[in-house]
């Protein structure tokens, strides 16, 4: 079974993909990694990050084990690095670069310690509309820029970073800006993905409502 989980930054993309991955036995390919990871291999070599050629050769020599290594650095998952994941995922060389790794993974799903996995669970921006247009559910996750600002700006603040809600706010736009107008790929729904708008729910309900889904998709398979 291959499930995909688009929608913009904060939304709760993660946090579900992560849970039914766990619940279903399936592999979880967080596809912003991939792109954080080459953002963050500019900003280590000091290049310049809207240099689309530059990352298109980052790009092209990411391979898994590079990514687990530079998921260990923690500037992978702060303000610029999701602002670096946010340019260089709006940049067509480098998506044409890393769409192979990401539909090879719908073909040969492992789980973190190399095991072989039964199916994936992809948690992204475009899975369900170009990495895997064909996967057995999609949903596209969505809620308010107002509240995925106040639950980033809480995350920060929980790590002691020194940032105010106006500017985290500002940013969520701006990504949001840029992930939608960008020309290849924009931020976007299938056509037949379920909206699942996390604005007014807590996460169990989100959970509830993906599992009633998944659950009806199988039993559509049994008939």
């Amino acid at each position: 079974m291959i499930i995909t989980i688009d929608g913009p930054a904060a939304a709760g993309k993660g946090t579900l993909a992560s849970s039914l991955a766990k619940k279903y036995h399936l592999a979880y390919f967080d596809t912003g990694m991939i792109y954080r990871a080459v953002g963050l291999e500019i900003r280590l070599s000091g290049q310049d990050i809207n240099n689309e050629n530059i990352a298109e050769s980052y790009a092209k020599s990411l391979t898994f084990p590079k990514m687990m290594e530079l998921a260990k650095d923690v500037r992978l998952r702060d303000d610029i690095g999701g602002k670096y994941a946010s340019i260089v995922a709006a940049q067509p060389k480098v998506r044409a670069a890393l769409l192979k790794m990401q539909q090879d993974f719908a073909l040969n799903p492992v789980y973190a310690d190399g095991s072989k996995a039964q199916g994936a669970i992809y948690d992204g921006r475009d899975t369900g509309t170009v990495v895997c247009p064909h996967a057995d559910v999609k949903f596209y996750v969505t809620a308010s820029a107002e509240v995925r600002a106040q639950r980033r700006y809480k995350e920060f603040c929980e790590k002691g970073m020194n940032i105010s809600y106006e500017q985290v706010l500002a940013d969520v736009k701006a990504r949001d800006e840029r992930d939608q107008n960008r020309s290849s790929a924009p931020l976007k729904p299938a056509a037949d993905a379920i909206i699942l708008d996390t604005s007014e729910l807590s996460i169990a309900e989100v959970l509830a409502q993906a599992e009633k889904i998944i659950a009806e998709h199988k039993k559509t398979l049994e008939k």
